[in-house]
């Protein structure tokens, strides 16, 4: 849960598209569960192996703890592929998603991989037994972090697991976002969503990112240009280590509306839309990576094996139809954009390894530019 009294970007006045849900997290999507593990230990030089550690797991669970393992529609896409998801060559092939999405840092991915095997054979070990095809995301914490002393074990997956709840998740250093960089401020976790009716029913799109990317120069709040009229900490200004907007992100979007794999896919595919609403162009060394899927008709797409042919019978699906799919699409990427402004407004300045420093949004004073531009636009 966020730090009692912590503000997000709408309490700022910072404005937004779209009617929100009434968290305006995933976790409006009904059932879907959240949970964190969050490692931060230690301050001064890199030791490989003892720190300064930043870092953490973040679970993400489509039916919650109590429905593991059930099976949702699912579609995934790379708009730059420097960086890793696992599981997805099954996603692509099946268009299903039956198990939780872990996100982590770079060099974290196996043993999140691992954790998630260990718990569902603790959990579910009807399933363990068979195979599993855990999907694990990430992006580099290393700045901060020392991101090759293997502090997230196969354990700390576990206890993010666990610790899944519905509710509005932490945002800014909160699990795999703890040591993230964005936009040159600190970064990290940050969620959304919006509402959408279809055919007399009211349906949910939830977004949640770990976002680790942009230059600061480009960071724009509502349609302004704000990074290029703050302050000159930039930490990739201090210690470059790499080219102006190098990071990574990665996008998860949830919905309960009843689609189509293609259609996820294409949920998937409007993210980028909504980051580049916040200036991003999409920098090489950034891995870009977006999943979506959806919770009706949980279980149609499940592979089982062959009952015989006794046991034969067909599936069937439910699905808004591609016509009408338009804002699905406006309220992924409404969401999405929400989604970086929240996990930069919860950030927090940061010291880690070797004294690198990220400085915090300044969110009064970006709230201030921006209130100043609308007034000049409409006056």
């Amino acid at each position: 849960m966020p730090a009692e009294g912590r503000k997000r970007a709408r309490d700022f006045g910072i404005p937004f598209g779209g009617a929100r849900g009434p968290l305006n997290a995933i976790t409006d999507v009904p059932g879907l569960e959240v949970g964190y593990t969050t490692l931060i230990e230690g301050d001064g030089p890199l030791r490989v192996g003892h720190g300064p550690v930043r870092t953490g797991v973040t679970a993400i669970l489509p039916y919650g703890r109590d429905g593991a393992g059930g099976t949702a529609v699912a579609g995934w896409h790379s708009l730059n592929g420097n960086g890793e998801m696992t599981g997805t060559a099954w996603i692509e092939e099946s268009g299903a998603l039956s198990v939780p999405v872990l996100l982590t840092s770079t060099h974290s991915v196996g043993p999140c991989h691992q954790g998630t095997i260990q718990w569902f054979n603790g959990r579910r070990p009807d399933l363990a037994g068979r195979w599993l095809l855990p999907v694990v995301a990430e992006t580099w914490d290393g700045y901060l972090n020392d991101a090759n002393g293997g502090h997230v074990t196969p354990a700390h997956a576990r206890a993010a697991l666990d610790a899944a709840s519905p509710g509005l998740p932490a945002e800014g250093a909160a699990g795999g976002g703890t040591g993230m960089t964005c936009y040159g401020f600190k970064g990290g976790s940050g969620t959304a969503s919006r509402t959408v009716g279809y055919a007399g029913d009211s349906y949910t799109v939830g977004v949640f990112v770990q976002a680790n990317f942009g230059a600061r120069s480009e960071l724009t709040v509502a349609g302004v240009p704000v990074g290029q009229l703050l302050g000159d900490d930039d930490p990739q200004h201090e210690h470059r280590q790499a080219p102006p907007g190098t990071g990574s992100i990665i996008g998860v979007v949830a919905t309960d509306a009843p689609l189509l794999p293609g259609q996820c896919k294409a949920l998937a595919r409007r993210v980028p839309f909504g980051l580049a609403r916040t200036g991003t162009t999409g920098s090489h060394f950034s891995g870009d990576l977006f999943l979506a899927f959806s919770t009706a008709g949980n279980g149609a797409l499940a592979s089982t094996f062959p009952a015989g042919s006794a046991g034969q019978e067909y599936h069937s699906i439910r699905f808004i139809p591609w016509g009408e799919i338009n804002p699905l699409y406006a309220a992924t990427v409404q969401a999405a954009e929400e989604a970086v402004i929240n996990a930069l407004v919860a950030g927090r300045s940061m010291t880690g390894q070797d004294g690198h420093w990220v400085p915090g949004l300044p969110s009064a004073q970006v709230a201030a530019l921006v209130s100043q531009h609308r007034e000049e636009a409409s006056g």
